[in-house]
């Protein structure tokens, strides 16, 4: 997850899925379950950044509670 200040009032969301992760059923999966991880907890995101989310082929979550998790403990340290 990168973060990085943008010059806007509000949060913007990139994803990046590798090739490798399988096929496009599969990451359309992980790109819907990091938008709605982002939907849901906008207020854990630093105000006013861009965030990226880039996914590598070590990936190996698959529900909404574990991506809700992950994310919460990166942003937290």
């Amino acid at each position: 997850m990168i973060f990085m200040a943008n010059a806007e009032s509000y949060n913007r969301l990139g994803i990046s899925v590798h090739r490798k992760i399988g096929d496009a059923v599969r990451r359309n999966r992980i790109k819907r379950l990091i938008r709605e991880v982002f939907r849901l907890n906008r207020d854990l995101f630093p105000a006013s950044c861009d965030v990226v989310f880039t996914v590598r082929p070590e990936f190996t979550i698959n529900s909404l509670v574990d991506m809700q998790t992950s994310v919460a403990r990166v942003i937290s340290g």
